[in-house]
């Protein structure tokens, strides 16, 4: 009875034309009214889709911003040391932040240092506060504020920007 009724509602999803239920809405527009994707042939293009990525818990569009060289890099105060992981390991926790979590917002404030490299247009450090919010469930939520210290290399064969390191400055 059960398959019956979940193949009918299938079957009238298809024939209407409704878009799929359990997909992310691509047409989704942020506050300006612009598409929330980026292509990254821009470095604030990885700003909008770490925000959008967030926002829909897209792993996918996620990815797409970390280069395969990639590091991330915060300082635990606690035992008074940094510290690192790969790529890999950067997919596998974010993928449980998203997973784990009801609702993230994420909001790029003020950019407080941007450098390009001398006599290199492939290679910026970008230095920009931000505000978190991680909603667990309605009476978890949790707020940081803080900084993230990026370093770019745009790719020469595909024009996209990606993170190379994210080095965390936060004080949490």
């Amino acid at each position: 009875m059960y398959r019956f009724l979940l193949l009918a509602i299938i079957a009238m999803l298809y024939i209407s034309g409704c878009k799929n239920p359990f997909a992310p809405d691509l047409t989704f527009t942020n506050k300006s009214g612009a598409s929330p994707i980026s292509d990254l042939s821009t470095k604030e293009g990885i700003f909008t889709n770490l925000q959008y990525a967030y926002a829909t818990k897209d792993t996918t569009v996620y990815g797409e911003m970390l280069n395969t060289d990639f590091i991330f890099t915060y300082r635990d105060y606690e035992q008074g040391y940094d510290v690192s992981w790969s790529r890999a390991e950067e997919m596998r926790l974010t993928n449980s932040l998203f997973l784990n979590s009801d609702k993230l917002d994420l909001t790029w404030n003020n950019i407080v240092m941007s450098s390009v490299a001398q006599d290199d247009s492939l290679q910026a450090t970008i230095i920009r506060s931000f505000t978190l919010q991680i909603t667990l469930n309605p009476s978890d939520i949790f707020r940081v504020d803080g900084r993230v210290n990026l370093q770019l290399a745009k790719n020469k064969a595909t024009g996209k920007w990606q993170i190379i390191r994210w080095l965390d400055e936060s004080n949490y």
